[in-house]
């Protein structure tokens, strides 16, 4: 069936054996076979390492396992040649996060555990604890930087609501302000008003009671030369 029928496996940086075809549907990856039919040690060891991959296309079901090549120095220049063109080719950002770069490199990595697994199974399990460290370590801090996200998204929600309510609190104390601003206004204005009348009040007053003590004064002088005369004619 593979002789007849075309697949166009999904690029990868690593490098995988002969692509098999599996029928209409996808199938259980642990129970298929490699192309040989022979299944090793070391086949078993690099399928749980690395498992294969499967994929749908129009023409059916496909899975690649990892390839059992051992890997020469012309690899290892033709993976990093790779890498390098994969990275313009995509468009991959050099800092910061980019899913793209990280998906390069897994994929790299990965060539890199299958080359050297083919030449020593120990350093190759080696390289898989490593890796799988860096994948856990890698997860917690997206976790981490998740939840900081949503922690913010959460603080920056409150302080704009306590914000909103701060804003009307501060509109309403203004408002109250210039209600009271105006009152002193009007009360000072009241205050100028009594005092101005209160003065006129005790001018008019005083003028009268000047009027008064003069006239009396006035009169008693009157009263003193009429009893002098009086007392003169009695004599």
């Amino acid at each position: 069936m593979e002789d007849t029928v075309k697949c166009t496996p999904p690029e990868s940086l690593l490098k995988y054996a002969n692509p098999l075809y599996v029928g209409i549907e996808p199938k259980d990856v642990t129970t298929a076979k490699a192309p040989d039919g022979k299944v090793t040690q070391l086949d078993d060891m690099l399928d749980s390492m690395i498992p294969p991959r499967q994929w749908v296309e129009e023409s059916g079901a496909w899975m690649q396992h990892v390839s059992k090549d051992p890997a020469t120095r012309h690899d290892v220049i033709t993976l990093q040649e790779q890498l390098d063109r994969r990275h313009l080719e995509r468009q991959a950002r050099e800092t910061g996060l980019c899913p793209v770069r990280e998906d390069l490199y897994t994929q790299a990595f990965d060539e890199l555990i299958r080359q050297v697994t083919m030449n020593g199974p120990e350093r190759g399990l080696l390289l898989l604890r490593v890796r799988d460290e860096i994948r856990m370590t890698v997860d917690a801090y997206k976790t981490l930087y998740d939840s900081s996200v949503t922690f913010g998204v959460k603080k920056q929600l409150a302080a704009e609501k306590g914000m909103s309510e701060m804003e009307a609190k501060i509109e309403g104390l203004e408002d109250k302000k210039k209600a009271l601003t105006n009152k002193v206004m009007e009360l000072r204005n009241t205050v100028d008003v009594i005092e101005k009348r209160e003065a006129e009040r005790r001018a008019l007053e005083d003028k009268k009671r000047k009027e008064e003590i003069d006239f009396l004064k006035h009169q008693g002088q009157h009263l003193d030369q009429f009893l002098k005369q009086v007392g003169g004619s009695t004599k």
